[in-house]
């Protein structure tokens, strides 16, 4: 039997998504994302906690999030995690944990890009392949 590689998450875009356009045409987008929880702890005081998510798409994935979402846009994604490496400048070994995304749906309101006071439909839900042999690609 394989394993299972899937990750779902309701979150806030942390700041607009980056955009970038690799030889071929290819187009990746990648964007923080905020999921939080609240609990009590042990005093009965109410705890907020925040966990960040580092969220790639790829292809068409990639330019709806470049024209629709913006910082703060609420959305739900499925994908899987891919951890990948290289090394920086100084020669050091870099690592990062990524949510390649297969699945995205805008849950908030979304902006065309100078379009502040748009407001197409909520709710809109799109499918991709998050799946790119040049997933691999350094930042």
């Amino acid at each position: 039997m394989s394993g299972i590689n899937k990750v779902i998450l309701v979150g806030n875009l942390g700041k607009d998504p980056e955009v970038r356009e690799l030889d071929g045409g290819i187009v990746v987008a990648k964007f923080p994302l905020a999921t939080s929880e609240t609990f009590k702890n042990k005093e009965g005081t109410r705890v907020d906690q925040t966990e960040w998510h580092n969220i790639v798409l790829w292809r068409g994935l990639a330019e709806v999030a470049e024209r629709f979402l913006r910082k703060g846009s609420l959305v739900y994604i499925e994908g899987k995690l891919k951890t990948r490496s290289w090394d920086d400048k100084e020669g050091n070994k870099k690592y990062i944990t990524e949510v390649v995304a297969d699945n995205l749906t805008i849950l908030s309101k979304r902006y065309k890009e100078g379009d502040e006071n748009a407001n197409t439909s909520d709710d809109a839900s799109l499918k991709g392949d998050g799946n790119s042999k040049n997933s691999d690609t350094n930042q």
